[in-house]
């Protein structure tokens, strides 16, 4: 066991820095000039360029553009060039305002999509499975900007309320409880859009899987044996139908940057994947460099999460 953790997370360490220089020369080898951040400034001059240039070492070449880029990544000096406010900074306000938007939509998929996929497929042909099959498939098929801006226009038509925006304009100096439930209440519907096109496909993943599963030969030995049918599909059915969904598992957890771009931009939402999508519109190389870098991370580590939770699932995999 040791001898895996050891050798895998030096495996992943080592491709992380190959990822690193790849996406480091991607980005720099990319046309524009990245010094010139507002070129519509009629008072941007040639030396405030050159001054700009050399203050985040555009001139200098690209391996030592990546080796500055790492000193000042890792010793918290990394500044925007949009604002040249600390990108660690920016990234972390931005990242708690990701965080239960992640959070709760992860929860609602995996907690609403796996009971439903079992028991359509425990029921197949009913009319649970072919109501969840057409409601599924609609789901799938409406774009998640388009559900969005229906909803919004409903919500705001219909009840007059504000869905825009992480908070209501005019509260800031609200109670802790209004504050709170106002919060709450900007994070429902983005999170329920955000989370529809989820359900719905992991829900056909589930369905099928268990299919597959419930008619093999060591579910009809439990069910010979007298175990209850609960303990029949979720104890032996369901542990056996995991390990696709452990893979998946570890694959989402990337979404947490890149995943809710077009709902965060929707909505107005300060996450993670809005400051990516300016950064890209801004040329802000530092903020693209160190986000696509925490991705990178973050799908290690998701992938190594699967590794492990291989064996917990599945004893016939053993981590040696």
């Amino acid at each position: 066991m040791t001898t895996f953790l050891v050798r895998n997370i030096g495996q992943r360490l080592i491709l992380l820095v190959f990822i690193s220089i790849i996406a480091h020369s991607v980005v720099h080898l990319a046309p524009g000039d990245p010094s010139l951040v507002d070129p519509s400034n009629p008072r941007m001059k040639p030396e405030d360029i050159a001054r700009i240039r050399a203050a985040f070492h555009l001139d200098d070449p690209l391996y030592a553009q990546y080796a500055y880029w790492m000193r000042d990544l890792f010793t918290g000096q990394l500044k925007s060039f949009k604002d040249n406010q600390p990108v660690l900074e920016k990234i972390w306000d931005r990242f708690l305002n990701s965080l239960p938007l992640f959070l709760v939509t992860t929860l609602l998929t995996w907690f609403i999509a796996f009971p439903f996929g079992v028991q359509a497929a425990i029921k197949r042909g009913s009319m649970l499975d072919k109501g969840g099959t057409l409601l599924s498939y609609t789901l799938i098929s409406f774009p998640g900007f388009f559900l969005a801006y229906i909803c919004i226009i409903f919500m705001v038509k219909v009840f007059d309320v504000p869905v825009i925006g992480i908070n209501t304009f005019g509260l800031e100096d609200a109670g802790l409880w209004f504050q709170s439930m106002d919060r709450i209440w900007h994070l429902t519907i983005p999170t329920l859009i955000f989370a529809s096109g989820s359900i719905a496909v992991l829900s056909r993943y589930v369905r099928s899987q268990m299919l597959e599963v419930i008619h093999m030969d060591y579910i009809r030995t439990a069910r010979a044996k007298g175990l209850s049918e609960e303990t029949v599909i979720y104890k032996h059915g369901l542990r056996n139908a995991l390990l696709p969904f452990i893979t998946m598992f570890g694959l989402m957890i990337p979404g947490l940057i890149g995943g809710s771009v077009i709902i965060e931009t929707i909505f107005s939402w300060p996450g993670l994947g809005r400051l990516g999508f300016e950064a890209i519109m801004n040329r802000d190389f530092p903020v693209i460099l160190t986000l696509n870098f925490i991705a990178a991370i973050l799908t290690l580590m998701g992938t190594f999460l699967s590794d492990i939770l291989y064996a917990v699932a599945d004893p016939r995999i053993k981590l040696n």
